[in-house]
């Protein structure tokens, strides 16, 4: 009958190695039997295969291997895994190999014929002093995952990143989620609302870089009717729609100054006023704010404002690119690949062994969003069951497409569109209102509305006598 701790571990996996059947088999059954998910291989090369498909939370391996032997194997896992743990299985006359290799990282060694009880205390015991990476030893201190569903990882990195998320989930404190873009701020954010006491109530996202600051600030806090021109009807803001949940601020870098300033001011009252309106209204919201600018250099800057920087930044959570979590490639990529099967209506086996080997080795500056586009690009094109090398290599070479939304690829063209004109007229803003059909005062506020120096696309840079506004 297994005991409390065994029926804890069925989510344990241990990867075993060795070339000899017999104690293969021997090895996975009393692995199995105290509880644990055993992969199991018979050499060097096949567990490296296994380690780009899954991680495991620990590797036991005989020493002596055909082709790489169990300390070669070690030497790998090292570089590529520092934190997981590897214990070795010796033959007598490879005690003093074993022993250096326990002095250069090895968990520790066993020798044969070993103890049952002895392996199974061996394996408990590094899987208790392991990284974070392997917390799954101690399923206790993880309760529900339910609140991390949509995360998929085996990372150590990242299970610091989601350790820290699920303690500062439990208080009120502010959040600033850091990383480059497409690296899952926003996924962050809703597990970290749906880890809270908030949990239950609303969880709004808002772009702040992707809406003009006008409108901004009325999808934020509100507005009247009759506020402003387009006012018809009252308008309730993000603030209050959020009340009692959480509010991500993404991109928080690219807010307006004086928006910041009325940010402030509804965090320190916590009450937001709707354009138009003489009445102040409570509200309740947990703030999660992100951004893949560096917000110290522009503070010195004087491009955002220090004290509401402190507002914000109670917590610091860094989230790390996808090349430095490139165990979780192939996991993410078979992630993805089965959901989108089943939007292209398609039946997919997965990737052939090249084609993943292409897949984690790839440069992936567009983190996991570029990794989504370029499984879905090969998910649409493949008329194989397992995805072919030549498929991702196509896909890789093709840069990704980002698929935005109206309002977005609106404000895109429109900037686009007039820094073309400034260019085509050496910074001239009269010419450039006049090919734009439209008078001087309107085409300043454009400019405006996207930080557009007219004086910046001249050749020589200097402001000339257009340069000014109206």
């Amino acid at each position: 009958m297994p005991t409390t701790d065994q029926t804890l571990r069925p989510a344990t996996s241990l990867l075993v190695v060795d070339d000899d059947p017999d104690m293969l088999r021997l090895l996975s059954m009393r692995l199995t039997a105290a509880g644990y998910r055993v992969m199991a291989v018979a050499s060097a090369e096949s567990a490296l295969n296994q380690l780009e498909l899954e991680r495991p939370s620990l590797v036991l391996s005989d020493v002596r291997l055909p082709g790489k032997d169990g300390l070669a194997l070690f030497d790998i896992v090292r570089a590529r895994h520092p934190s997981l743990p590897v214990i070795l299985l010796t033959a007598h006359g490879t005690i003093p190999d074993a022993v250096e290799a326990t002095a250069r990282g090895v968990f520790g060694y066993l020798t044969k014929p070993f103890d049952g009880k002895e392996l199974l205390e061996k394996i408990a015991q590094a899987l208790a002093l392991s990284a974070p990476s392997t917390s799954s030893a101690h399923p206790a201190s993880r309760g529900d995952e339910g609140w991390r569903g949509e995360i998929v990882s085996r990372s150590a990195r990242m299970e610091e990143v989601l350790a820290e998320a699920r303690m500062v989930a439990q208080s009120d404190a502010s959040v600033l989620l850091r990383g480059d873009s497409g690296a899952g701020k926003e996924l962050l954010a809703r597990a970290i609302h749906k880890a809270s006491p908030r949990a239950k109530k609303p969880f709004v996202a808002v772009n702040c870089g992707a809406i003009p600051e006008a409108l901004l600030e009325s999808e934020l806090f509100g507005h009247m009717k009759g506020a402003f021109t387009d006012a018809s009807s009252n308008h309730k803001g993000l603030f209050q729609t959020a009340d009692g949940g959480t509010l991500l601020l993404d991109e928080i870098g690219d807010m307006p100054p004086a928006l910041q300033v009325k940010l402030l001011r509804v965090l320190q009252e916590r009450a937001v006023r709707p354009l138009g309106s003489s009445q102040s209204i409570p509200v309740d919201v947990r703030i999660i704010s992100a951004t893949h600018r560096d917000l110290e250099s522009a503070m010195a800057a004087g491009q955002f404002r220090e004290d509401l920087y402190y507002r914000l930044n109670v917590v610091t959570l860094a989230l790390p690119t996808l090349g430095e979590r490139r165990e979780d490639i192939a996991l993410l990529a078979n992630h993805f690949l089965n959901r989108l099967a089943t939007k292209y209506g398609k039946r997919l086996s997965g990737f052939a062994p090249e084609a993943l080997k292409a897949l984690t080795t790839a440069a992936w500056p567009g983190n996991v969003r570029q990794l989504y586009n370029v499984v879905e690009q090969v998910c649409a094109l493949s008329s194989t069951p397992l995805i072919p090398l030549a498929l991702v290599q196509r896909a890789l070479r093709t840069p990704s497409i980002e698929v935005l939304n109206y309002a977005d690829a609106k404000q895109k063209f429109e900037r686009e569109y007039l820094v073309g004109l400034l260019k085509l007229t050496d910074g001239n803003a009269a010419d450039a209102a006049r090919l734009a059909d439209r008078n001087r005062t309107e085409f300043y506020r454009l400019l405006q509305k996207h930080a557009l120096t007219p004086g910046l696309f001249k050749a020589d840079g200097a402001p000339g006598p257009t340069d000014a506004s109206p």
